[in-house]
């Protein structure tokens, strides 16, 4: 039986972040069960150090993941290599639902991460090889959506569940997380292949036709088609023959781009918004919440970071990517920085808060600075799901050149996943041993972060993959200066490509 064969970019982005929905789904796996009597008597009140453990499993699989898939998807392409990686996931989701002790429970989530470092670093470059540089932004941060879908629905099942009083509670919410890389597994066939993919292998036909399918429903000689095509075939034939191994990432025509790309992934997570998802039930239990209340706000910093997302969709091809990574970071720097004041100016210790050994700051006698906390917390969240939560994901892909490009996406999500990790494992023993001052680490860093943005990551949106090849050549403006759309320098060149096409017409005729 022949599959249909769908190539609409938004329905391609639709069924591609299904793996970012595992991604969020392993988030929630944790968030929302932690906090449950039925998890700390299964697996014996784990201490904080052990509960780290166990949270940055996934985030050290993601690591490895990561790294491995940038080898895989050149050698099999962008779409078999997240279908591949489907298969990971849903062995280690029976695993972590049969779990009897906490070592098998660790096993399952480093499987659960094997994947999530592969559909994390390469859906964005699929997305970013397949989509029109128009719309590219909005398509991979629909990546970046359907992460948060993912933290808020198992997050729901996870509390609901909780009301379960048995080992069902948790076993439940990790057998159903199998379910979307089920559909993902039997949908990607329908869909393209990266056609850049296609074109460093030789494949121009498959190339052209996709680009014809994807930019003008089906015409070959569509002028719009056949120019990114000669685009592609330029870039192709100019990097016939380059290194393609993970050392020439630090090599100096591409050591600028990689820092560029893997701190934007590296900054994503030391600015604090992952570990407010992680470990948000600990926050507001600071804040005096506990049981069902707790768990309720909780869920409310998730609809925040859905709701949030949306205008990103829409604005971001338009605002840029510079300036949400700038401003990102001044309002998550200003509202971590005012909950760890709270907690420093109100806080009072206490040996252990809701039965949680790893807290010892609480604002239950405080009304007050108890909302303030909570206020912060979900305006975090709100800055974070606007600004560098979908943008980080968009940018890392773009500024790596083709021949690079899968590799290096795998280097900058493995800097993700290793801060991830490292961070996943510090924060129960921070908040345990140091308490608000975590909070103002964290501000530090966003601090920081605006600092190295604002001298070193140019603009990418509205420009085509090979047209942000010269944002990193010797002759490129600062970054400070680059802007949305064409630099002048971009401009100039694009002009003498304009040229030298209408001196070889003939070139464009025979691709293929």
């Amino acid at each position: 039986m022949t599959l249909p064969k769908f190539y609409n970019t938004y329905l391609t982005a639709a069924v591609a972040t299904i793996g970012g929905s595992l991604f969020g789904f392993d988030v929630s796996s944790m968030s929302a069960i932690i906090g449950t009597t039925q998890y700390i008597e299964y697996f014996n009140a784990p201490d904080s150090t052990l509960q780290g453990g166990i949270t940055a499993s996934m985030s050290a699989g993601s690591l490895v993941g990561a790294i491995i898939s940038g080898y895989v998807s050149d050698r099999i392409g962008r779409k078999r290599t997240i279908q591949l990686s489907t298969i990971v996931w849903i062995i280690g989701s029976v695993i972590s639902c049969a779990a009897q002790n906490v070592a098998m429970l660790i096993v399952g989530r480093i499987l659960n991460g094997l994947c999530v470092g592969c559909t994390s670093s390469q859906v964005p470059v699929y997305l970013a090889e397949i989509a029109k540089r128009e719309i590219r932004g909005r398509i991979m941060a629909i990546q970046q959506w359907a992460i948060e879908w993912g933290i808020l629905i198992l997050y729901f099942i996870g509390y609901g569940c909780s009301h379960i009083n048995s080992t069902a509670s948790f076993r439940i919410p990790w057998g159903l997380q199998a379910v979307p890389a089920v559909l993902l597994f039997f949908l990607l066939p329908m869909f393209p292949e990266s056609p850049r993919w296609l074109a460093s292998k030789g494949r121009w036909e498959e190339a052209h036709e996709i680009l014809a399918h994807v930019h003008a429903k089906g015409k070959k000689d569509d002028p719009v088609v056949l120019a990114e095509l000669l685009e592609i075939r330029d870039i192709v034939e100019l990097e016939n023959g380059l290194n393609s191994s993970y050392i020439s990432l630090i090599r100096k025509p591409n050591l600028s781009r990689t820092i560029v790309g893997v701190m934007a992934q590296v900054w994503q997570q030391l600015a604090g918004g992952n570990v407010m998802m992680y470990y948000v039930v600990y926050v507001f239990q600071m804040a005096g919440l506990s049981g069902d209340v707790n768990l309720i706000a909780s869920s409310v910093q998730y609809v925040v970071f859905i709701v949030f997302t949306i205008p990103v969709i829409f604005y971001i091809d338009h605002t840029g990517r510079r300036i949400l990574l700038l401003i990102g970071s001044l309002g998550m720097g200003a509202f971590i920085f005012a909950v760890g004041g709270l907690l420093a100016q109100y806080g009072e210790y206490a040996e252990s808060v809701g039965g949680n050994a790893n807290v010892h700051i609480t604002l239950a006698d405080n009304y007050g600075a108890s909302r303030a906390v909570l206020v912060c917390s979900y305006l975090f969240t709100m800055v974070y799901a606007l600004t560098w939560a979908p943008t980080a994901w968009v940018y890392a892909p773009e500024v790596f050149p083709l021949y690079l490009r899968s590799k290096g996406m795998a280097a900058a999500a493995a800097g993700n996943w290793a801060m991830n990790f490292a961070l996943a494992f510090y924060v129960p023993p921070a908040l345990n041993n140091i308490g608000w001052k975590t909070f103002i680490i964290f501000g530090v860093f966003c601090m920081v972060m605006f600092i190295h943005i604002f001298f070193t990551f140019p603009e990418t949106a509205k420009k085509t993959l090979e047209e942000i090849d010269e944002l990193f050549s010797p002759n490129a403006p600062p970054a400070w200066r680059t802007s949305v759309g064409q630099s002048k320098i971009l401009n100039e060149i694009i002009e003498l490509e304009k040229d030298e096409q209408k001196k070889k017409p003939t070139q464009i005729e025979t691709v293929g």
